[in-house]
């Protein structure tokens, strides 16, 4: 069964899951919105989205520079509680993505921070070139949504695979630390320092 954008959506709202776990959930389960529900809930992803509406106020400003010292990076990792901010295990996932964002230079921190400007002007490229190539009416809809997941992972930080590990996006690695520390946590913000590039 082909996995549509807006099946992709409508677990999101219903979980609270990350767009890249929920896809794979669809396409594990062959579409089946409940039993996709479940395997979230196996994975111990859905028990992370119950935490959403706690407060994460404590936290680190994780740091890396990449050698040569030409790149550097800040990012905001918070969590609930000043015990977890200084574990090792925390403050190793906050270099992580530092080091993930040095090399893979993302925008945005998750799909939902995307302009609403940007994912129209993004569609309508996808249905003009679509339209274009001779692609039916009906469809263009279909294929822009599956090219603007595809923008997703390469624009924002969450559906971004790891550098490290090409098998897992930044999301998977977070819900993994969810389950392990077992309070909120997110990524706030980041700021990427490059030497020479053009100040915006």
């Amino acid at each position: 069964m082909e996995i549509t954008a807006q099946m992709v959506k409508d677990l999101r709202e219903k979980t609270g899951v990350g767009m890249m776990d929920c896809k794979k959930a669809l396409t594990e389960t062959d579409g089946d919105f409940e039993e996709a529900i479940v395997y979230l809930r196996k994975k111990g992803l859905a028990n992370a989205a119950k935490r959403s509406g706690r407060s994460a106020l404590q936290g680190v400003i994780s740091n890396y520079v990449h050698t040569g010292a030409s790149i550097g990076v800040l990012v905001e990792l918070n969590c609930e509680t000043d015990f977890v901010s200084r574990s090792d295990d925390f403050n190793a996932f906050g270099r992580d993505v530092a080091i993930h964002i040095a090399a893979a230079n993302p925008v945005w921190v998750k799909s939902e921070d995307v302009p609403e400007e940007i994912i129209n002007k993004e569609k309508e490229i996808y249905m003009a070139a679509a339209r274009e190539s001779g692609k039916p009416e009906k469809v263009l809809e279909k294929i822009a949504e599956g090219k603007l997941l595809k923008f997703y992972e390469d624009n924002c930080l969450m559906s971004q695979r790891f550098v490290k590990d090409p098998d897992k996006t930044i999301g998977d690695m977070m819900a993994d630390m969810l389950t392990k520390i077992g309070e909120k946590m997110e990524i706030r913000r980041f700021a990427r320092f490059q030497v020479g590039e053009e100040i915006k």
